[in-house]
């Protein structure tokens, strides 16, 4: 002790450096939370032919698989404070999009909500109309995009995401025909 009763501050260094030490090793040793084992929404983007030609249509399609127990909300949700499940396609020269549908969704009470809200469950198919400019080369080309969505389940949404998606194109001479491909997905698809 020093005079007054107070004691020396640098005695007390070690003791504070041991302190911190051992919280340290107390919050490296708390376990962690992990990531979903599955994800909640998975897919992937088609098209429904093998390639295009240069100035013509071409129709593509999100194939989404929401996981048992939850929900996504529809497109054009039933209420004003709900996230829509949106698709977004960066499409470059020589590519752009004409138009994106969405099903529509199924009505559902949830215990949270005194109403049904139009959602997502289960398989969900959404078109897109894309045009091809006719200055296109033949060649592969890959466009970039997105399915923007909130999962729900019965007790509670998690926050808005994202699942990267993307879509490879094979754009070929004029005088090669054209195979169609997934009719199975695209006969599932009210494009008009």
């Amino acid at each position: 002790m020093l005079p007054n009763g107070s004691t020396n501050r640098f005695l007390q260094l070690p003791r504070l450096a041991c302190g911190f030490c051992l919280g340290l090793i107390s919050v490296a040793a708390l376990p962690t939370l992990k990531a979903p084992a599955v994800s909640i929404v998975t897919g992937r983007m088609m098209l429904e032919t093998d390639g295009t030609h240069a100035g013509s249509a071409l129709k593509a399609a999100v194939v989404a698989e929401v996981a048992p127990g939850y929900h996504i909300n529809d497109h054009v949700p039933s209420l004003d404070y709900l996230i829509p499940t949106v698709v977004t396609l960066d499409a470059a020269k020589p590519f752009s999009v004409g138009g994106v549908v969405y099903p529509k969704g199924v009505p559902q009470k949830f215990a949270f909500l005194d109403t049904p809200i139009s959602v997502y469950q289960g398989k969900l198919l959404i078109g897109l109309l894309l045009k091809v400019d006719g200055s296109a080369a033949p060649g592969d080309y890959t466009l970039k995009g997105a399915l923007r969505y909130q999962a729900c389940n019965e007790n509670a949404c998690l926050p808005p995401t994202s699942l990267p998606l993307t879509l490879a194109v094979k754009v070929v001479r004029r005088t090669e025909n054209l195979r169609r491909v997934n009719s199975d997905v695209f006969a599932g698809i009210k494009f008009n």
